[in-house]
């Protein structure tokens, strides 16, 4: 594999105080729970970079966090990771506007075979690095959460809670790269307030 690997030993999810899986995926939140905005962004299967750069008006930007060789550990990933063939590699980046606010952070996770023909170029989002090249894609949302990180809390400059989602592409009918995504409260500036109460009350 050619790809600049970057070592790391950890990736940084939600401890959740609520989560969701498909079937509530299917129906949608209660909007007391989650406003419909924010729904479209966390429910709606659509490409997440270029939903942000609608919102901001600016171009969605990628920084590179780190890549890392994970062989066959499970890596404390989501379950979905079970459906990758390994061994396997996991990416994390930052989300920002090109003028540098960071609006979401992103794990992902790819059989280490598929990253030197599916991420040719580090520096752009997934979905624009797959959809460049017109491959076929199916987006499978798997699970949605609400929790907290103290690393993302000092990251993304706010505190309290944060939603994140998981799911998995597929491509000719093979899982090809499970992402495990957190949004920024700095999206209230666009979409309003998540909620009306915290959907663990």
């Amino acid at each position: 594999m050619t790809s600049r690997i970057i070592e790391d030993t950890a990736w940084h999810c939600l401890t959740p105080l609520w989560q969701g899986g498909r079937e509530i995926i299917q129906q949608g939140l209660p909007h007391t729970q989650l406003a419909p905005t924010w729904q479209i962004l966390l429910l709606g299967n659509g490409s997440p970079t270029r939903h942000l750069q609608l919102l901001t008006g600016e171009r969605t930007e990628v920084d590179l966090i780190e890549m890392s060789n994970i062989g066959m550990d499970s890596d404390d990933a989501p379950e979905a990771i079970q459906l990758l063939p390994g061994p396997r590699v996991r990416r994390q980046v930052w989300l920002r506007t090109a003028s540098g606010q960071r609006l979401a952070y992103a794990t992902s996770w790819w059989p280490a075979n598929y990253v030197d023909k599916y991420l040719q170029n580090q520096k752009i989002p997934i979905w624009s690095s797959l959809s460049g090249r017109r491959r076929e894609l199916y987006q499978e949302i798997w699970g949605v959460h609400y929790g907290k990180s103290a690393f993302l809390e000092s990251a993304f400059s706010h505190t309290g809670a944060f939603w994140g989602r998981y799911y998995l592409f597929w491509h000719q009918g093979q899982p090809l790269t499970l992402i495990y995504e957190v949004f920024s409260p700095y999206l209230r500036k666009y979409l309003g307030s998540e909620s009306v109460a915290p959907p663990y009350i």
